[in-house]
């Protein structure tokens, strides 16, 4: 695997042995890269610069595992069990000092969907990041941060960072939904095809609705995580970043009515399903209905004609022309009849 700027070293420095892969660090001072790369246990004395900011990331860690950063930060012993714990739910928690954020990544492979969990400790000057699995792109989050127009600058803050993240969260949510509605979009052509494959739309469409249900309960906390970030009272957002935070919010209230908004869709999908199931029961029904009729019309000329008693025509060569002309013009009378009327 090939070796990233700002992995730390664990062959070297067995103590950097941290979770399922290498820590992520990096340190800025006034606005520009300082040193990626270092030790954990450096983290304080990076921090110990009145001007520093630093990150760490840490992948799949225990509880062991975090007692090094937990030192380090001076963080609570309950933050630490939420962030080692697996499945929390969207939120973010403020202790003194700092917060801690958890939120969910999507992905959608092959029409399910899978949730990353991602927790983070954010403070004035640093930010941790505690991903449960690869699912979470570092590469590409450190890519934002450097190609951002204030990459350079000094506003190069802890809580931009936290936009940072935020703001991939939301952009990979949106991902996932737009995922999803193009799922819609195929099990919506399905209903209306002609073959109507009935147990292949259930299936997708039972699918649908879960991965839809799955992705509401993340996407509609993350409202709930922005305002309380952006309440003037609390003071958790420099007011330069406010307009960034606000933008991230709109997303994730495109995110949750997108969500809804796929939600009804696929329950009208399927109350049309049902109604379009019923029509072509009807249709079948007429054709079957129509056939047994024409079909009894012969079936009562015989009857009629097999009777072991005297009638005109009886055991003579007309009598057979009769009941033959009979059938014929009754049968051929019913079927124009029927498919006029759009029975057939």
């Amino acid at each position: 695997m090939a070796s990233h700027p700002s992995e730390t070293d664990i062959e070297g420095r067995p103590e950097n042995r941290i979770g399922a892969a290498p820590p992520r660090t990096r340190a800025w001072r006034g606005g520009k890269i300082e040193a990626e790369g270092f030790p954990v246990a450096e983290v304080s004395d990076h921090l110990a610069r009145p001007d520093a900011v630093v990150w760490l990331d840490l992948c799949g860690p225990g509880h062991d595992d975090l007692r090094v950063i937990s030192d380090e930060l001076g963080l609570d012993p309950v933050a630490v069990e939420d962030a080692v714990s697996r499945h929390e739910r969207a939120k973010l928690d403020r202790y003194d000092g700092y917060g801690f954020l958890n939120v969910y990544v999507p992905t959608v492979r092959g029409g399910r969907l899978t949730m990353h969990e991602v927790s983070a400790f954010v403070s004035e000057r640093a930010l941790v990041t505690v991903r449960q699995d690869t699912g979470f792109d570092v590469d590409e989050l450190i890519r934002r941060w450097d190609a951002s127009p204030d990459a350079e600058g000094a506003d190069r803050t802890a809580a931009f960072l936290l936009y940072g993240v935020l703001d991939m969260v939301v952009d990979l949510q949106m991902e996932a939904v737009q995922a999803l509605d193009d799922e819609t979009d195929e099990v919506e052509e399905l209903v209306f095809d002609d073959a109507f494959p009935v147990k292949e739309i259930q299936r997708r469409s039972f699918l649908l609705r879960k991965n839809l249900a799955a992705l509401r309960r993340v996407a509609l906390p993350m409202r709930e995580i922005l305002n309380t970030l952006l309440r003037r009272d609390l003071r958790l957002v420099p007011p330069p970043l406010v307009p960034y935070f606000q933008d991230v919010y709109d997303h994730t209230l495109r995110v949750a009515e997108w969500t809804d908004g796929l939600r009804d869709l696929v329950a009208d999908l399927l109350d049309t399903r049902l109604a379009l199931q019923g029509n072509r029961m009807n249709e079948v029904m007429k054709k079957v209905t129509s056939w047994a009729a024409i079909i009894a019309v012969p079936t009562a000329v015989t009857g009629f004609y097999g009777q072991n008693i005297p009638y005109p025509g009886f055991s003579q060569h007309s009598g057979f022309i009769v009941s033959t002309s009979i059938i014929v013009v009754c049968s051929v009378g019913l079927y124009v009849i029927f498919k006029l009327r759009d029975w057939l």
